[in-house]
């Protein structure tokens, strides 16, 4: 590649942050397809599962597998996972109202409306006594950055990190979708047993999102921080379900938008 900085041109090799699609299945049928970067695919499966509320642990999954998904040289791309339900769990509703296709920048594509994805939890987020000190949350961003491993070679992937309330990260992903790395955070915790994930914290590289709200209550988080801005909508889910939303967390500042009674200020 060509780099250009300034007056200065140079010829350099570089490394760029890889994107394919996973294709999702269950049963053996189509259920969605999303851009993602490779890697802890299992964990992606298992948190868009659980944040679309198909499951709500890991006893709901009865099995998963990479499928055979050959390329042109007749070689397996692990770009399809199959995932077999346990017995008594029902199949989401895929019809016309509810369509499944994702991207790795928007996480509702296609969806027919705002009601559509107004999943309901079953954790009482509300209920959550959870009190987050100042300076933790100040020192979240970095803490964050820190552990962003593939950020550093690409610099071209979106982070979420999962961190209890003493600032103590739990789980880390990267992923050039914001939705991915928040699915993929929050599918380790399915596969671990361990939600709801209350008392935890949920930072994310972006901005604040309806959907990466959803997907933190449909986990049980009481806190999600994002460095950016969040959205109208983030702000209306966020107050009605529960949900400490703090925006443009960055040095010394940030703007806390709902439940502001989680965060403890300094006397």
């Amino acid at each position: 590649m060509l780099r250009i900085r300034g007056g200065q041109h140079t010829t350099r090799p570089d490394t760029v942050a890889a994107e394919e699609p996973l294709e999702i299945r269950l049963d053996g049928k189509p259920l969605a397809v999303t851009m993602r970067t490779p890697g802890h695919d299992f964990d992606l499966v298992h948190g868009f599962l659980a944040t679309e509320g198909v499951i709500t642990g890991p006893a709901d999954i009865a099995g998963l597998r990479y499928c055979d998904s050959a390329d042109a040289d007749g070689r397996n791309t692990y770009n399809v996972v199959d995932v077999d339900l346990a017995p008594g769990v029902e199949a989401p509703d895929t019809a016309l109202d509810r369509n499944f296709y994702t991207s790795s920048s928007c996480g509702v594509c296609g969806k027919a409306s705002i009601d559509a994805i107004r999943t309901k939890t079953s954790y009482d987020v509300p209920g959550d006594a959870t009190r987050l000190p100042l300076e933790v949350l100040f020192a979240l961003p970095d803490r964050l950055r820190a552990a962003q491993e593939v950020f550093d070679k690409t610099g071209g992937l979106h982070a979420a990190g999962l961190f209890t309330a003493e600032g103590q990260l739990v789980a880390l992903r990267e992923d050039v979708g914001r939705h991915n790395a928040v699915d993929k955070v929050i599918g380790d915790g399915v596969r671990e047993g361990r939600l709801p994930l209350a008392g935890r914290v949920l930072m994310v590289s972006g901005r604040a999102s309806f959907e990466l709200t959803q997907k933190a209550v449909m986990a049980g988080i009481p806190v999600l921080a994002a460095v950016s801005a969040p959205s109208s909508l983030a702000v209306e889910l966020a107050r009605e379900v529960g949900i400490t939303l703090v925006g443009f967390l960055r040095g010394d500042g940030c703007n806390v938008y709902t439940h502001q009674e989680r965060i403890v200020l300094p006397e």
